[in-house]
């Protein structure tokens, strides 16, 4: 994890085009050589904002080593948008570093994080307020993820239509997804900047939000999905080879993140165990883990055991480059496991 002071107590640096007012909210969008999508993404963010201007609003964009010409379309926008577009640069690789970079420039009441290749509905911020005029504060909260091409399958996407609170029997991943999750700034100051050995792009390849999830609930804090505050997902996954890496990345993050809180949220466990059953049974005619898109338990037991064993080396070995074959060896047998 970065050993840094939290980025929400870091000192931020001056700009003149800063507001003198707090925005209520702050969207964090990162990206990396995504220029094609972030333009409709950072449109459909402005657009909501304009819908409810009564609610300010700031767009904070990290840009994490892009070499597409993201840097200088984000300074064209921010020189000419009506709402306030902050773009910063993090070299450091990994989304959970990028999100710790636009947590450190937020000004925000409340932070949204936003992937890059989503839309915002237009009545995203009349719901998002609406949900935290109640003045509880202390949760995690996400809403409905629906797909945004009719030709991409309909993987991570969240489309249940009750509200509802997350709870020890069902699992973190996936409850709320990090495109689309909300919080007061409070609470990223209490639990702390995201684990950057999770996400895409680090060592852990994913769950940067799921750890988050489970460090928020460990916290005695709340973790609720709403229907509405909709986002649409276009992920540009049509393929099955696409899909099936990503399913074997989320179990490979999901697996590191059991060990890391094993003592602490035993529960976890249980999950695992639950995986391991259902694989069981499929080699005898069970079901599969999602018959539309035919995936498979199996990728996720292998990946979850492989991304366990990772994360216990990178905490013994420091990510010493000694253990740096034994990593890729257990990563490679665990992905033609998988396969």
């Amino acid at each position: 994890m970065n050993a840094e002071r939290h980025p929400l107590h870091r000192d931020r640096p001056r700009s003149s085009a800063r507001p003198k007012q707090r925005p209520g909210v702050s969207f964090i969008v990162c990206t990396r050589d995504r220029a094609a999508v972030l333009e409709a993404c950072l449109d459909s963010i402005r657009a909501a904002c304009r819908a409810h201007p009564a609610f300010a609003a700031e767009l904070v964009v990290v840009d994490n080593g892009s070499r597409d010409g993201t840097a200088e379309y984000l300074a064209s926008v921010a020189a000419t948008s009506d709402i306030s577009v902050t773009g910063i640069s993090e070299a450091r690789p990994g989304l959970a570093a990028a999100r710790n970079a636009g947590l450190a420039r937020a000004r925000g009441r409340v932070l949204a994080f936003i992937d890059d290749d989503c839309r915002l509905d237009r009545n995203y911020l009349i719901d998002l307020e609406r949900h935290y005029a109640g003045g509880e504060k202390w949760l995690i909260r996400g809403g409905r993820v629906e797909i945004g091409d009719a030709r991409d399958l309909p993987f991570t996407i969240k489309r249940c239509d009750k509200r509802e609170r997350l709870t020890p029997s069902v699992h973190p991943g996936g409850f709320v997804l990090g495109c689309n999750m909300t919080m007061h700034r409070d609470v990223a100051a209490r639990i702390g900047p995201f684990d950057e050995r999770f996400g895409a792009g680090g060592a852990l390849r994913s769950a940067e939000d799921t750890d988050y999830l489970v460090r928020a609930m460990l916290a005695g804090m709340a973790v609720e999905y709403v229907p509405d505050m909709t986002i649409f997902h276009h992920h540009g996954r049509r393929g099955r080879k696409a899909v099936d890496r990503l399913h074997r990345d989320y179990h490979f993050g999901n697996g590191a993140l059991c060990l890391k809180h094993m003592r602490r949220a035993p529960w976890l466990l249980r999950h695992f165990y639950w995986a391991a059953r259902a694989a069981m049974r499929e080699l005898f005619g069970g079901p599969r883990f999602d018959q539309e898109l035919r995936l498979s338990h199996w990728p996720i037991v292998l990946m979850n055991l492989a991304g366990a064993a990772k994360f216990m080396l990178l905490v013994l070995a420091g990510r010493s480059g000694q253990a740096q074959p034994v990593q890729e060896a257990i990563e490679a047998r665990a992905e033609a496991g998988a396969q």
